[in-house]
């Protein structure tokens, strides 16, 4: 059973910086494609970064491109998201995911969530 779970997550000042990870399990992590999404209250669930399986593609929301940095360690079945900068609207609920199918380039519609971790972010 594919397992994904974040941490990191809490409350930043603006301006400041936060690193989220997401350890998974249960499958060939290095095989999918990996992906942050997230959710701010009364809002529907945004794509924010996603990156190969083999890490050498990556793309970006437009609204954090230049800011946040989303990169995977395969050894250690971890993806994690570089949050420098946030701005009060990047305050969500932050989710990691996981593609349905092996060596995809883009995350897509994922096959697998983590449970989510929340980011506050202070003006």
């Amino acid at each position: 059973q594919v397992q994904l779970v974040e941490s990191g997550g809490g409350l930043v000042q603006a301006g400041g910086s936060l690193r989220l990870s997401c350890a998974a399990s249960g499958r060939t992590f290095s095989s999918y494609a990996m992906g942050w999404f997230r959710q701010a209250p009364g809002k529907e669930r945004e794509f924010v970064a996603d990156i190969s399986w083999s890490g050498g593609s990556t793309d970006y929301a437009d609204s954090v491109k230049g800011r946040f940095t989303i990169s995977r360690d395969n050894a250690k079945n971890t993806v994690f998201l570089q949050m420098n900068s946030p701005k009060p609207e990047d305050t969500a609920v932050y989710y990691c995911a996981s593609g349905k199918l092996p060596l995809g380039l883009r995350v897509g519609v994922p096959g697998y969530w983590g449970q989510g971790t929340q980011v506050t972010v202070s003006s």
